[in-house]
């Protein structure tokens, strides 16, 4: 009786900061230093990733010897490198060709990857895995072994320094991988959508064009960004299938650079001015990651 009457003032007497301590952590708490941790692990991480753009950008806003004195940035802070490149150099040209070949490389490989895509997903025909198993397989093979008989192909076809070539080759790396992507987001959207279309009378073209890929926004849009990066930073078959006026701009940006000598300020500068429109597509990709990938189905 006396031990019971002597425990309970004890167990009152324990403080806010003991009792929060004794209880155990749910699943998903972490402890103060185990969220330090990760909060510094994040930022080292973030500052790795984000320091080679920024000096880049640093340096570009110097003269051309800066990469060897950094220092002389700050003395000598200025916009030149930019007013050379965009005034005295063939970039305009470069870029103009780079937004023809990956804006249609973008649209053509989207609309081919998901159509074969829903056509797998939805579908079935003479075919229908091996041309999965093509899809995958033409990825195996290195872009160096490649360039060989594309240029016949294209030789054949009368396509060597056209944007057209260019872009049918941009379009063997990017829909295959597209593909693939598109058929599993269209096997996540229920097929009773598909039912209710033909039942309101839609051709199975105009099922796809009017329900499906609105419900695939996501989807489509990652695939876009894909197909997009994928022709906007290519240098191999670009530098081997067009001719010096259709450069695109990775290519171009080569000619700053010698045997002997590379004029770093110029380099730098149209790096970022590179960079900025793949920045802006895929800020306006971001908006629709987070889409639910049936918004507005009906779950079967």
């Amino acid at each position: 009786m006396s031990a019971t009457t002597h425990s309970g003032p004890a167990a009152s007497t324990l403080t806010p900061q003991a009792a929060a301590a004794a209880k155990p952590r749910g699943r998903g708490e972490r402890s103060r230093g185990a969220s330090i941790a990760l909060h510094a692990t994040l930022l080292t991480a973030s500052a790795i990733a984000v320091f080679p753009v920024l000096w880049i950008l640093f340096i570009s806003l110097g003269p051309s010897s800066s990469w060897q004195q950094p220092h002389e940035v700050l003395h000598h802070l200025g916009l030149g490198n930019y007013r050379f490149v965009l005034m005295h150099t063939s970039f305009p040209k470069w870029f103009l060709n780079s937004v023809i070949v990956a804006g249609a490389t973008t649209v053509l490989g989207v609309l081919i990857s998901a159509s074969a895509g829903y056509a797998i997903s939805r579908m079935r025909f003479p075919g229908h895995r091996s041309l999965m198993w093509t899809f995958l397989v033409t990825q195996m093979f290195p872009m160096a072994v490649l360039i060989v008989p594309l240029y016949n192909l294209l030789a054949q076809l009368d396509l060597i320094d056209s944007y057209l070539g260019l872009i049918l080759v941009y379009c063997t790396i990017a829909v295959p991988f597209c593909a693939w992507m598109l058929k599993g987001y269209f096997d996540t959207i229920p097929r009773d959508i598909d039912e209710a279309g033909r039942v309101d009378g839609l051709s199975p073209f105009g099922t796809f064009w009017r329900l499906i890929v609105p419900l695939a926004r996501p989807g489509l849009a990652v695939t876009a960004f894909y197909s997009f990066l994928t022709a906007w930073g290519e240098v191999a078959y670009a530098a081997q299938f067009m001719g010096r006026d259709h450069s695109t701009l990775a290519v171009g940006i080569r000619t700053f650079a010698s045997d002997q000598r590379a004029d770093w300020g110029s380099m730098t500068a149209a790096s970022v001015l590179i960079a900025i429109p793949a920045t802006i597509v895929f800020l306006l990709v971001q908006r629709h990651l987070v889409t639910g990938l049936t918004a507005g189905g009906t779950k079967g």
